[in-house]
Order: structure tokens, then C-alpha cells, then sequence
């Protein structure tokens, strides 16, 4: 726990919802992170892949032509890139490669759906930019293809990370992440970067690294320029350089608490229209990760993992209703929706017709309902602050899933009707660990049964209770946590203290998550360690705990 002084942020700017050396050294050894000084091309942000298929991957590089071509400035030359696709490190049994084209318009990154690969498979990948025996050479990448689509995969295991705010912290859980040997795929649920200026998140006037731009992102070149500062970062080099990402966006993407016609972290008169901000965000997403555009251009989609495993990844930000107001009694309003007619009709259907034998499911924000219990008056406010409520206490967070309460219902009703089992919702979001029974109905549970379980990981660095509290971690949470697991049966664990990630594994007969913490947020060579695991088994729709992570 870091010994900066932090003052408690407000409600814009809470949180709004409650063997490695050897794998890791030579990628960050080969990631450049100084800027061009030469008319060379370089290749200053690493390289990624993402969005595994059985016989294809997504590559992406950004390369930088000349020194004055830095991100979101427009400028710099059209850049032949050649990609290179091999079955082994040194590139002796070359399988695919080919060239393209980046330019200013792209703000010269580069995109490549390479197809005609072996399913199951390990590749290694890298770029090239510039003249023969004169030009850049990008650091090597490892990926991995998704198993054969009927395949009977014995196993799949997804490292699972969100809410990495760069101000708050270093990227150490990514350096642990892309140390493990052991993944298909790194799955990030969201807020991969923060929109806010330095230091209003959280409020202090000691930065530990501050963001650029300075200020507040609003247009292309702000958000281009943010990604581009995130991808400075080693540890998130080591990752993508390690394993292919699936990642799907929450508001931080775009703004504090997105709506689809605005969030509550803009101002129009100010900040500009909305939709022009939305947009440009979206482009600069696009551009910077290695995800493929999908439905409607959104970020909803589904991967699949032979016969074990459907991904099914959602959109809670492009088609959402304007939040309600705590109390209101508009959360469950059947015309408010926080997915979409056509994302929850999709959605439903592809659960329904679903012949894996796990249904997972990404969700940005918990859709497991939380009721406020009885705490004392010292710990009411923060805690409603980690979970959204105001510090009255009411019992509805309106910016997750308990604000639309009908498409829950609707969902819940249709997994509980069809008989679909082996429903299992990955979410991110508040910066607290959960595991969780997802009930049918909250308030009689568990005398009524549950439709499916959750696993909620920790944030990477964004603020927590204690770091609200300015507080040694379990100061104060275990008091907290009590309450709520007391007021919320279906709850079996919350961490509210620690920073981290998660690992799923995911056979036949179960799947499990193990939750990892960091040693120090604001130290770069943090370690890690094991803390918990829950797993459901096959058929059973609930979380039990673990005393050993998967090995």
C-alpha cells in the first residue's frame, strides 16, 4: 500500500460500481520506448494479436516513420510494413506474411487478419518497416489459435484483468500476466485506459506518472495519443507481446458512466457533442487495440473454443438508456435497457443455441444484484462510492445491471426457462474481487435458485476501498464485506482491498478462477500471490471455494 496521501474522490470520479523472468525479460528487453531521433521507422509501442479464431489471428503494430510522426499529430509518411507469421522464434518455417500500409489517416497503426493457420496452435509474429538490412525490425510476438470449432478441447485457461488506471499505478499485473506460459488468451473486461486530465483521478496533487495529454481526452488526437501512452508501458508490451487479448470496452474507454446519447463525465457546452466524442473514441480504439470491429461496429461478438467454451462478449455502453436516479423506481422500466433489443436478442439466442459445454459470458458490469445492508455511519460513505450508491444507502446501482433490472430478468428468465446451464459471467469494473451465485430472485435466494455464477476481478491499479480510505487493506473492508454478504446470500466472497487479476481455467467438469493480488500497486517489480479460488461445476449453478489454484 502506498504511503502518498490520497484525498476521496468524488462522485464523477469514484469508482462507480462496487520461471517468469524468463518468459517475460527478453520482450521487455526488446520493446523500444524512446522516441525516433532518426528518419528510421521504429517500432515504439510493441506488438499484440487478439481475437483468436481457429484458423486465424489478429496482428497490430504501430510504426513510427519519422520523428515528428507521433501519435494523434497527423503527420508522417505512408509506411510500407511487412508482417511476418512462423512456427518457431527464429522465424526458420515461415507460414504467412505479406505487406500493408500505414499512414496518417490510421494514425499509422497496423491491422492484419491473418487466416489459413492450424487451430490449437502457437505462432510467433513481428513487423518490418524500411529498407532491407537498413530498416526496423518490431520486437517478437507469440500468439495462439483457437481450437478447431467441433473440437473436444481438454481445456482452456484465460488470464482475465480490468481497470488499469496509469496514474494509480505501474502495470505490474500485466508483467505477472505475460509470465505465465500456461494461457490461450489474456480476456480484458474493460477500462484499458481512463479519460480523465492528470490528477482528477483520483483527486491529488501527487501524480505518479502522469497521463498525457495533460488534459481531459475529448477529440481523435487526445484519445489516439492516450492509447499511444498506454502502449508506451512495459509491462503492457510483455502482455501483448505474450498472448493474444480479447478485450471489450466500458465507459473509461469513452467517458465516466457512458450512455448511448451521453455520460456523466461530459459536458456539451464545454467538451463539445457528444456523439463527435464518442466516435472519435471509438476510431481510436480501433485503431489502437487488436480487437476486430464487429456488430452494428461495436465490440460485441462471440469466439468460440472448440466444444468446451462460447465467449460471448458484450456492449454495455453503445445502447444503454441514460442511468436512472437511485430510487426512482425507472430501473425497472421495461423501455430502459442496458444492452440493446438486438444485442439481448442476440445474445439469448446464441446461449440458446449454444452446443458448448460452458456458456461464458464478458460483461463490463456485475449483473449480480446488490443490496445495501446495515454498516456504520464511518464506512457508509466509501463503500457507497465503490458500489455507486449514494451515501444514503439505497439499494440500487444504477450504472450496473441492477439499474436494468428488466433485460436481467428477461435474461435470467430465459437461462432458468430453456434449462441453460453452465452460464458463467466474467465482469470487471468496480475494483473489488466477487464471486458470486447469480439468483432468480435476490430477495428469497436461496430458496429460489440461481440461473448462474460470477467472477469479478480486481482492478490492475484503479483505486479501491482502501486507497479511498487511505488505509492499511482489511482496515475497514472486513466489517463492509460482512454486511453485504449478510444482505446478499448469493454473495460468497468480495475483496474490496486488493489489486490484482485472475486466471479461469476452464474443463469439462468445471471451471475455476483463481485470484491473484499485488504486493504494491506503485511499484513496477510488485509480486504476486495466489489469494483465493472458487469454481462451479458442470450442471450445478453454484460458486464453492477452492483451497488449491489450478497448477
Amino acid at each position: 500500500m502506498t504511503s502518498r496521501s490520497l484525498s476521496a474522490p468524488s462522485r464523477r470520479t469514484v469508482v462507480k460500481a462496487a520461471a517468469a523472468t524468463a518468459v517475460a525479460a527478453p520482450v521487455l528487453a526488446s520493446a523500444p520506448l524512446a522516441a525516433a531521433n532518426t528518419g528510421t521507422p521504429a517500432f515504439l509501442h510493441g506488438v499484440a494479436s487478439g481475437d483468436p479464431l481457429p484458423d486465424g489471428i489478429l496482428l497490430w503494430t504501430r510504426v513510427t516513420p519519422s520523428p515528428d510522426a507521433v501519435p494523434g499529430s497527423g503527420t508522417g509518411a505512408d509506411t510500407e510494413v511487412g508482417w511476418e507469421v512462423a512456427e518457431d522464434r527464429g522465424f526458420t518455417r515461415t507460414v504467412a506474411r505479406g505487406t500493408v500500409t500505414a499512414g496518417a489517416a490510421t494514425d499509422h497503426t497496423v491491422k492484419v487478419d491473418v487466416r489459413g493457420l492450424r487451430p490449437a496452435t502457437a505462432y510467433w509474429f513481428r513487423f518490418t518497416a524500411g529498407a532491407a538490412g537498413a530498416g526496423a525490425v518490431s520486437p517478437v510476438g507469440r500468439t495462439r489459435t483457437a481450437p478447431g470449432y467441433d473440437d473436444a478441447a481438454r481445456g482452456v485457461r484465460f488470464g482475465v484483468a480490468s481497470c488499469a488506471n496509469w496514474e494509480a499505478g505501474h502495470f505490474a499485473a500485466y508483467r505477472h500476466l505475460a509470465a505465465r506460459g500456461d494461457l490461450d488468451a489474456v480476456l480484458h473486461l474493460g477500462d484499458y485506459i481512463y479519460e480523465y486530465g492528470s490528477g482528477s483521478y483520483p483527486k491529488t496533487d501527487d501524480v505518479l506518472r502522469p497521463h498525457e495529454p495533460r488534459h481531459e481526452i475529448v477529440t481523435l488526437a487526445d484519445y489516439r495519443v492516450r492509447h499511444a501512452t498506454y502502449k508506451s508501458d512495459p509491462h503492457l508490451q510483455a502482455l501483448h507481446a505474450a498472448h493474444p487479448l480479447i478485450a471489450i470496452w466500458d465507459d473509461h474507454e469513452f467517458a465516466d458512466d457512458t450512455w448511448s446519447g451521453g455520460a456523466d463525465n461530459h459536458t456539451p457546452g464545454t467538451e463539445g457533442d457528444w456523439a463527435a466524442r464518442m466516435a472519435a473514441a471509438r476510431r481510436a480504439y480501433f485503431e489502437w487495440m487488436p480487437v476486430r470491429t464487429s456488430v452494428e461496429g461495436t465490440v460485441y461478438r462471440r469466439l468460440r473454443y472448440g466444444r468446451l467454451a462460447d465467449l460471448h462478449l458484450l456492449d454495455l455502453r453503445s445502447f444503454r438508456s441514460r442511468q436512472a436516479s437511485v430510487g426512482s423506481g425507472a430501473v425497472d422500466d421495461p423501455e430502459r435497457t442496458i444492452t440493446g433489443r438486438a444485442q439481448l436478442d442476440w445474445l439469448k439466442a446464441g446461449l440458446a443455441s449454444s452446443d458448448a459445454t460452458w456458456r461464458l459470458v464478458g460483461t463490463s458490469v456485475m449483473i449480480s444484484p446488490v443490496a445495501f445492508g446495515s454498516l456504520p455511519a464511518h464506512l457508509l460513505k466509501p463503500v457507497a462510492e465503490l458500489l455507486g450508491l449514494p451515501t444514503g444507502g439505497l439499494a440500487i446501482n444504477v450504472d450496473q445491471w441492477d439499474g436494468y433490472t428488466d433485460d436481467r430478468r428477461e435474461l435470467l428468465a430465459h437461462l432458468q426457462e430453456r434449462a441453460i446451464r453452465n452460464t458463467v459471467f466474467l465482469t470487471g469494473d468496480i475494483h473489488m474481487a466477487w464471486a458470486n451465485d447469480v439468483p432468480v430472485t435476490a430477495a428469497t435466494y436461496p430458496a429460489s435458485p440461481s440461473a448462474a455464477t460470477e467472477f469479478v476481478v480486481t482492478s490492475v491499479t484503479s483505486d479501491n476501498l482502501d486507497d479511498i480510505l487511505n488505509v492499511p487493506a482489511n482496515t475497514a473492508s472486513a466489517v463492509a464485506a460482512a454486511a453485504l454478504k449478510a444482505a446478499n446470500r448469493h454473495v460468497r466472497w468480495i475483496d474490496m482491498d486488493h489489486h490484482g487479476y485472475g486466471v479461469l481455467d476452464v474443463t469439462s467438469e468445471r471451471a475455476q478462477m483463481d485470484y491473484f493480488v499485488l504486493s504494491d500497486r506503485t511499484d513496477p517489480d510488485a509480486s504476486a500471490a495466489w489469494t483465493r479460488s472458487y469454481r462451479t461445476l458442470s450442471g450445478t449453478q453454484k460458486v464453492e471455494r477452492v483451497y488449491t489454484p489450478v497448477r
